[in-house]
């Protein structure tokens, strides 16, 4: 009961801390405007008293708040007087007092929501980790609700711009390490592992210096791969546009492509769709080695078979024509070699035709919707 009681405590804090930050984006920013609304400023003191009697360690937090309500009412005390160009001077300057503390309060507020949101996340996953058998605490499976929800702010948060506060608390908390275990773990629902991933997507797109390194050494890809979900496919393709062709190099040494090829044979069509994107993100920031890899496998048979159902599906119509165009116009290969892969795929398609006929008709499909 204790426990609980401090738990809506500091639910309470963190819901006026929101509350505050209302308060203060009410107050106008622009140095021309001297009337602030009373109703803020009365709001303004009695948040920092409550703030305080909440949680004492928020002291210096409170008296922004108390210096910010007094900056207010000195400014509008120092309204500018016609031909006085000191009164200018002091509600400018008084004004400048405003902005900065509004900034510190939002900077402040946002920090404190930040490290309960990573702290709530870590709770909610550690008691995952380690379910307990007692009747009085949820199970496992009714925590994910819980997770989804919170992985989903977290997502939200990780889209605005960079703040280097937000990296520190993202560091500090591991929480990367976090989300790859509900990735990486099979025992838990697909549409969690799969915002986790989203959530480790968003990470590298946040900061790529910082992440790059722990997706490409870590299980992610691996993990990814192993879903074989039409999610799991766009995630990996979305990897895969972010980190290029180190990504791609990760996926060949450990032999990833080959299960991709292998969903190319999947019986749902979203799935055989998502995993021929990625093949094509593949071959456009693949390095040589990568996409000989490609086509020495079954994956021109496999691209022959899906051309020949689009007249019945139309989003495989012209996947060889596809293929060869990202060969050429992508990122890891240089043109000469690029030229003599495309010979390679060319006897490939002719392994793969039923006659001479529709081996004829590919050729001239490719050579038509290439540059060779």
């Amino acid at each position: 009961m204790a426990e609980e009681g401090e738990e809506s405590e500091k639910i309470d804090a963190y819901r006026i801390l929101f509350e505050i930050l209302g308060i203060v984006n009410r107050i106008p920013h622009d140095s021309k405007l001297s009337v602030y609304p009373t109703d803020s400023l009365v709001e303004l003191r009695a948040a920092s008293n409550l703030i305080l009697s909440l949680n004492p360690v928020l002291f210096n937090f409170s008296e922004k708040l108390r210096q910010l309500a007094d900056s207010i009412m000195e400014l509008q005390s120092s309204k500018p007087v016609v031909r006085c160009p000191v009164s200018f001077v002091t509600h400018r300057l008084k004004f400048l007092e405003v902005s900065r503390l509004v900034s510190a309060i939002e900077s402040e507020i946002q920090m404190f929501v930040d490290r309960e949101l990573l702290l709530n996340l870590k709770d909610i996953i550690s008691m995952m980790r380690n379910p307990t058998k007692s009747a009085d605490k949820p199970s496992p499976s009714e925590h994910e609700a819980e997770l989804l929800d919170k992985m989903s702010v977290l997502q939200k948060r990780l889209s605005r711009s960079f703040d280097l506060n937000f990296q520190d608390s993202l560091l500090r908390s591991r929480i990367f390490s976090e989300l790859e275990w509900i990735l990486r773990n099979q025992n838990l629902s697909k549409p969690l592992r799969e915002q986790a991933a989203i959530c480790i997507i968003a990470l590298l797109l946040f900061n790529k210096d910082v992440f790059v390194g722990s997706i490409i050494d870590g299980g992610t890809v691996e993990a990814l791969v192993s879903m074989g979900s039409c999610c799991s496919l766009l995630l990996l393709s979305s990897l895969i546009k972010a980190i290029k062709s180190p990504l791609v190099d990760e996926l060949e040494s450990s032999g990833s492509i080959s299960y991709i090829i292998d969903y190319l044979s999947s019986e749902e069509v979203d799935t055989r769709s998502m995993a021929l994107y990625c093949i094509m993100q593949i071959v456009h920031f693949g390095r040589k080695e990568a996409v000989e890899a490609l086509i020495n496998s079954s994956l021109i048979r496999k691209l022959v078979e899906l051309q020949r159902m689009g007249e019945k599906q139309p989003l495989f119509l012209g996947c060889l024509t596809r293929f060869v165009v990202q060969l050429e116009v992508g990122e890891g290969v240089r043109q000469r070699d690029a030229k003599i892969l495309k010979v390679k795929i060319l006897n490939k398609v002719r392994e793969a035709s039923a006659c001479e006929a529709e081996f004829a008709a590919f050729v001239a499909e490719i050579l038509w919707g290439s540059s060779l």
